[in-house]
């Protein structure tokens, strides 16, 4: 008799759990169709149905860390411990400032406002150093907006102006824009026409029936050019030069747009972050005001990196009537980009206290502020050990939102999503952690200590 036959088999299988629904937060398309398979023995997703290439990085890579709960000084604390030094050093602080939120829920971004407002201190989002420009754009000239399902039933002309969805958005395409059949799109793809303006070809120009590689530093000329030609207005022949895309290329393009049923235009980082910056995404915004002059109906949307930065976007603005930037020292908001902005309060040493919330400045803030931030006594609320994290006087380590913990986010259309957990963490959410600092001061202010 054989060694095999003498053993049992092996009849153990791995538990496996399956959440329907869940909701990606990677990016800003928040996709909320994901069907999750969680092994329930190893807390790992082992399968993640309908997710694109970068959410199942998100989705498989997650693991939870096995981290102290909370550090002070670097050295293992208790979460009383920890509220207690966090609500100490923001207490004491003159100028404290509060920033990130884009990876967080809703209702944590409620509260990290709240904790702003009572200590009279500085609220900011990653939208400062990504699609501020457009924040401020949406003040001076306002939005003609739309839900993503309106551009998937209805689009028939797409222009992608300064991002590269195919590398960032994969499933924007895919899912919201360019490839899915509508309502009054049957066909899909073969009913929309697609255009790409970019100053290098990229992935998803391979993807546009037109691609327009505009010149560096030139997205406002091009952005007017078609304003005024949308306006019947001549346009002088130097464009051509400055944009580097022949009058003709765009006279036809406005022919096409006039003839468009429901245009939009998607605009990314490209636009946001070169020359002019806030008046080029008013000069597009301004562009599909002016279409809907023509008997159709056109809008502009910005696309959104990071899965609730738009979440944050609107957290702050209906707490503070402003988007981000935000000064709540006088008892009032006041809104001043380059002054209250967090990379600049950081750079001029303004700042004497941070309170950092699912973000990593430590990684991608300029020298001069990173070296700040450094000397000052930080609150950081992360579920990796960050650059920011491993300075920060008081760290705790939190749940990751989504995977770990409920709650809400906002699609980059403004549309509240809400978020199904696949298993749960030992570490406490954002929100109970900022719940709990909030009442700590609460409670000290109160009493007079």
């Amino acid at each position: 008799m054989s060694t095999a036959e003498l053993s049992p088999p092996d009849t153990s299988t791995p538990e496996l759990k399956v959440v329907q629904d869940a909701t990606c937060t990677f990016c800003g398309c928040v996709c909320d169709d994901i069907d999750l398979t969680v092994d329930l023995g190893t807390n790992h997703i082992t399968e993640a149905k309908r997710a694109c290439v970068l959410g199942k990085a998100w989705f498989f890579n997650h693991h939870i860390e096995d981290r102290p709960e909370a550090t002070i000084e670097g050295q293992p604390a208790s979460y009383e411990e920890a509220i207690e030094r966090a609500a100490d050093i923001l207490l004491n602080a003159n100028y404290p400032v509060t920033y990130g939120l884009s990876d967080t829920t809703s209702e944590a971004q409620r509260v990290a406002v709240a904790i702003s407002d009572w200590i009279g201190g500085n609220v900011d989002t990653t939208t400062s150093v990504c699609h501020g420009p457009s924040g401020m754009a949406f003040q001076s000239v306002g939005e003609v907006t739309c839900s993503l399902g309106e551009i998937k039933n209805r689009a028939d002309f797409l222009i992608f102006w300064g991002g590269n969805p195919a590398e960032s958005h994969p499933r924007h395409f895919t899912k919201y824009s360019l490839m899915p059949k509508g309502e009054f799109v049957p066909r899909g793809r073969k009913d929309r026409y697609a255009v790409l303006i970019d100053v290098r070809k990229t992935k998803s120009a391979k993807a546009a029936d037109l691609f327009l590689q505009v010149k560096p530093r030139s997205d406002f000329e091009l952005a007017w050019t078609l304003r005024a030609l949308a306006k019947g207005i001549d346009v002088d022949p130097s464009v051509e030069e400055k944009t580097g895309i022949p009058l003709d290329t765009l006279r036809e393009m406005m022919d096409r747009m006039k003839a468009a049923k429901f245009g939009a235009i998607l605009f990314g980082m490209g636009l946001t972050m070169t020359r002019g910056k806030h008046l080029n995404s008013e000069a597009v915004l301004a562009l599909a005001r002016d279409m809907n002059r023509y008997g159709n109906r056109w809008v502009a949307k910005p696309m959104r990196g990071h899965g609730n930065v738009t979440g944050a976007d609107n957290v702050v603005s209906w707490s503070t009537g402003y988007p981000f930037g935000v000064n709540l020292g006088r008892g009032y908001p006041r809104f001043n980009p380059g002054e209250f902005t967090t990379t600049d309060l950081l750079a001029r040493g303004e700042a004497d206290a941070a309170l950092i919330i699912a973000s990593d400045p430590m990684s991608n803030f300029s020298q001069p502020a990173r070296e700040h931030l450094a000397n000052i006594p930080v609150v950081c609320l992360d579920p990796k050990l960050s650059e920011t994290a491993k300075i920060a006087t008081v760290a705790f380590t939190t749940a990751t939102y989504g995977i770990n913990t409920p709650g809400t986010v906002y699609r980059m259309d403004d549309v509240p999503i809400p978020l199904r957990p696949a298993f749960e963490s030992q570490y406490k959410s954002d929100y109970e952690i900022l719940k709990a600092i909030e009442q700590r001061i609460r409670q000290r202010q109160l009493n007079g200590v």
